[in-house]
């Protein structure tokens, strides 16, 4: 079991810490719709939305860091591309609400900032319901010379950092911040540097990673491991870096991979009622990563992943966050215990 003392021991550690970040920095813009108002276009005959209330808060990558700094991580360093257009300016304006360095994210003028656009309408029972979302990104490759800067600020973030996460979100091959060329040279820095933690999440790309403490779903775990049982896949991803290697799978908790050792599932915590699960592997590998780079072991960071993501879920409408407030409580509540 990992008890209240051990939570409290970690959540203390955080304040401490500096995580630098490399990933795909969006912005999360939710347009809230009038209830009840239904308004037609006079050229199109389509309903035209009617928005009374905008909000915008970091994504993807961003997601990360509002779970971080919500856990009380001391300072964010996020080194990123992004564009030069007014969603940058919106998206800007939230991540400065963090306890986060902007210097390392680039606006670049050739490129779109990337959004993911959220209507939500209100139902008869008042239920917030997400319609059609509306994604704004560049289709296509970092230029050499912002992947050339991008590598270089990795190395020095990494250097006065005490781990740093990479965070791969899209799926079109080298369309991102983390392409071949920077994910070289990630795994460059976790080789010359195995005492530090490199923590790798990717959506569509695990497999290419060899080096770091790798994370993903069922499917992607899957997916990079060439496994069908996410279990014997966890394990080949371990085996093939010499990390531990971390698979989410849903309400069975999270599996542990450790070279030379049996995978291990540990427990999620159970949850009753309405939930929303987007933005939980991101709370998942939030916590993971506070109880590693807090001495916590495999198991203990996998049970806070676990933890944070069951408080996530049931903040309906949002990609929600957990405070320590939140995280000691149900650590007191709901115990955690390993699975078999």
């Amino acid at each position: 079991m990992i008890s209240r003392d051990v939570v409290e021991a970690i959540l203390r550690t955080l304040p401490r810490l500096t995580i630098g970040l490399v990933g795909d920095l969006f912005l999360d813009r939710y347009l809230h719709l009038v209830s009840g108002s239904e308004e037609l276009s006079i050229e199109t005959g389509l309903e035209a939305y009617q928005i009374e209330r905008v909000r915008n808060s970091p994504g993807a990558l961003g997601t990360v860091m509002n779970n971080l700094a919500a856990l009380g991580v001391g300072l964010l360093v996020p080194v990123t591309a992004i564009g030069d257009d007014g969603h940058a300016y919106d998206l800007l304006r939230e991540v400065r609400k963090l306890p986060v360095d902007p210097t390392n994210i680039l606006c670049l003028p050739d490129r779109l900032t990337p959004t993911y656009t959220k209507p939500l309408r209100q139902d008869a029972a008042g239920k917030c319901r997400e319609l059609n979302r509306l994604d704004v990104r560049t289709r296509g490759p970092l230029s050499a010379a912002a992947t050339a800067e991008i590598c270089r600020r990795v190395e020095e973030v990494f250097r006065t950092s005490d781990g740093l996460i990479v965070l791969d979100q899209l799926v079109d091959e080298d369309c991102g911040v983390v392409n071949s060329t920077v994910r070289g040279a990630v795994e460059e820095l976790a080789r010359q540097h195995p005492q530090k933690l490199v923590f790798v999440d990717s959506r569509r790309f695990l497999g290419r990673f060899a080096a770091g403490v790798l994370k993903g779903n069922r499917s992607e775990v899957q997916l990079a491991s060439g496994e069908s049982d996410a279990m014997r896949g966890a394990a080949r991803l371990s085996q093939r870096t010499g990390r531990p290697a971390f698979c989410t799978a849903g309400d069975s908790g999270i599996i542990v991979a450790r070279s030379g050792q049996e995978p291990q599932v540990v427990s999620g915590y159970p949850i009753s009622g309405p939930i929303d699960i987007v933005g939980a592997g991101d709370a998942a590998t939030s916590g993971v990563v506070a109880g590693l780079l807090s001495g916590a072991s495999e198991v203990e960071a996998a049970a806070l992943g676990n933890l944070v993501a069951s408080i996530t879920i049931q903040q309906l409408g949002t990609t929600g966050t957990a405070t320590p407030e939140q995280v000691l409580a149900v650590a007191t509540e709901r115990p955690y215990r390993a699975g078999a």
